[in-house]
This record gives C-alpha cells, sequence and structure tokens, in this order.
C-alpha cells in the first residue's frame, strides 16, 4: 500500500521520492499517518474504512475547506493533495503539513508548567484564533455552496434532537424540556461565518515552549456555514478551571494553575472586542452547547448499554450526560440563559 501511495505522491507532484508512512496517535475519528518525503514532513488524515455512514468522516470535503482558506489569516496545516480512490491507501485521504505542536487533553508541556503566570495566554489565543476562523470571507473562498437556506439554530436544533431520538436509549425528558425552550427562547441567526464546528483546546496544537502559542487549528471535519456564537459556547463548555463543565482529565501531570487564567466573562468580551459582533445572547448559546454535548455523549453511553461499546469511559458519558443537562436547566431556572 506504501507503494501505490508512493506513486500517487510522485504523479501528484511531479516528481520521484522515497517516503516512509508511520501509524500516529489521535485523529479524532480519522486515522492518522506521518510521512516522511525527503525533506518534507506531512500528516496523512484517512477516513475510517468502515465509515458509519456514506458522508462520515468527509475528508475530501474537509480538504476542499481547508485548501479554500490556506491563504487566509487563519492558522492551519497547510494542505497539500488529497485522493478519493480508496485502492492507493485503503479509503480516501488527504495530506497536510506537519506541525511541531501538540493539543491539550489531560497535561500541560513541562515548560508550561515551569512558568504558570503565562497560562492565561492558551485562552487568549484559542479566543483569538477563533476570531481569525470567523473573520474568513467564506464566499470569495468559494465555499458559499455550504451555506443551508432557512434558520441555522432551529435546524441545528431539529438534528440533534432527531439524533438523540435515534439512539432508542433513555428517554431523557430533561432534554426534551431544553429542547422546548431552546425554540420557544432562540435569538436571530448571527450573519453567519465559516465555523470549526467542534473548537476546544484539544483540537489546536500548541507549541511546547512558554508562553503558550496556538500554532494550528486541526480536525475540521464539522466544519460548516453557520452561527458563530455556536462555537464560541462550544470552546467555552471545554474551558480548564471551575467554570468549565467538562473536565481536561484527571492527571498527575501538570495541568493548568486556574490562579492564572482569564474567566469565562473576560474571554467572551474578548471576543466580542474582536469580532466586532455582539455576544448579547450568550447565555442562550450556553444552554445550547450543553444541550448538544450531552446529546452527543449520550450516543456513546447508548452504545455502552446496549454492550456494543467495551470503553470504560463511555460507562462515565451516562453520569456527565446528566451533570450537563443539569447545568442547562440551571442556566435556564436562574434566569442566566437569556
Amino acid at each position: 500500500m506504501t507503494a501505490a501511495l508512493q506513486c500517487y505522491l510522485d504523479d501528484a507532484l511531479g516528481d520521484h521520492v522515497a517516503i516512509t508512512v508511520t501509524p500516529m496517535v489521535g485523529g479524532g475519528s480519522c486515522e492518522v499517518f506521518a510521512i516522511d518525503r525527503g525533506p518534507e514532513h506531512w500528516v496523512l488524515r484517512r477516513a475510517p474504512r468502515h465509515a458509519s455512514s456514506a458522508t462520515a468522516h468527509d475528508v475530501l470535503r474537509e480538504f476542499r475547506i481547508l485548501d479554500a482558506i490556506k491563504d487566509e489569516c487563519v492558522a492551519i496545516a497547510r494542505p497539500v493533495v488529497a485522493c478519493g480512490d480508496p485502492e492507493v491507501f485503503g479509503s480516501p485521504f488527504y495530506v497536510m503539513e506537519r506541525i511541531d505542536g501538540r493539543p491539550i487533553l489531560q497535561s500541560v508541556p513541562d515548560r508550561w508548567a515551569a512558568a504558570p503566570e503565562s497560562h492565561g495566554r492558551a485562552l487568549e489565543e484559542l479566543i483569538d484564533a477563533l476570531v481569525a476562523i470567523h473573520a474568513v470571507d467564506w464566499r470569495s473562498c468559494g465555499l458559499g455552496d455550504m451555506a443551508h437556506p432557512g434558520n441555522y439554530l432551529s435546524g441545528q436544533r431539529t438534528r440533534w434532537l432527531t439524533q438523540l431520538d435515534s439512539y432508542g436509549g433513555r428517554d431523557l425528558p430533561a432534554a426534551h424540556r431544553i429542547s422546548d425552550w431552546l425554540e420557544e427562547h432562540r435569538p436571530a441567526d448571527q450573519p453567519s461565518t465559516l465555523c470549526h464546528g467542534d473548537y476546544k483546546l484539544d483540537n489546536v496544537l500548541f507549541a511546547l515552549d512558554a508562553p503558550p502559542r496556538l500554532l494550528a487549528v486541526v480536525d475540521w471535519e464539522m466544519a460548516a456555514i453557520g452561527d458563530p456564537l455556536v462555537d464560541l459556547a462550544w470552546a467555552l463548555v471545554f474551558l480548564p478551571g471551575p467554570e468549565g463543565t467538562i473536565p481536561l482529565g484527571m492527571s498527575k501531570e501538570p495541568t493548568f494553575d486556574v490562579a492564572h487564567l482569564p474567566d469565562r466573562a473576560s474571554l467572551v468580551v474578548r471576543y466580542a472586542t474582536r469580532s466586532g459582533r455582539s455576544t448579547a445572547t450568550i447565555g442562550w448559546y450556553d444552554v445550547f452547547a450543553r444541550w448538544k454535548l450531552a446529546i452527543v455523549l449520550e450516543g456513546s453511553y447508548a452504545k455502552f448499554l446496549r454492550g456494543r461499546s467495551d470503553k470504560p469511559i463511555h460507562e462515565y458519558f451516562g453520569v456527565q450526560v446528566d451533570l450537563l443537562l443539569d447545568s442547562a436547566s440551571t442556566l435556564i431556572d436562574h434566569g442566566e440563559a437569556t
């Protein structure tokens, strides 16, 4: 299979250079491989060979988006080439530059740990990179056909409620009550922007040195044209510290020094100031983000309940779903969501 890949790259790039291919850990729902080709160091991102549907893990769509914005002021791994022929490397794939950085999952790099006063910069860089994504002129980049007619937020609610019902698992009456509230209090759509779709700390790569420096936003599988505050609220759900809803992990290694992190409100103000966009209705989006994340996690928990998953973390997701729905309900009941 490596020989077929080398032939494809030679033909696509117009030269002949030997390659080495090494599997990598990570990549989200896709498979990733390190490719070394002469002086070039790349990453190949391949759709899983047994995708859950014909449209799942559409790496060619992902490549198209990256290729469209590669000359914009957005931090990405620059795309190199894509291939839709599964005979070349087992399934469709694309190749991009390899970034010498890491996502923040459970622990921070050692050099960050030695400079706790710099930790807040990681969250500021996260917000600034999101502002840059939302500033892309997606129409002039050739992504106009990705925009869907109709009300984006209403469509999102219908999409995720349908997803929940498809699991055939728990009833989750709280999820349906929150869904009704979301529809009754839905704000007007923001002007559409390019949205990442899964924007959070572990979908960006940071340099290992201090102070924190964001190098690239990765995993564009869920990218779309839509409401930018959905992206913002999603990122805020995963904040480290007491204001985040999902902990980054129980690690014995160094983690963020919470005392040196900006609070959530200041990050929202930073986004509003730098984007020029109103965040007056961010409370609604906070409820939506918790509700949506609960539904996403419930899918894995439903698999666990049916005996179709043996991952221990999927059992934990059931508790997390309940906590997220409780958190969303608390925001509503305390009037913090309007």
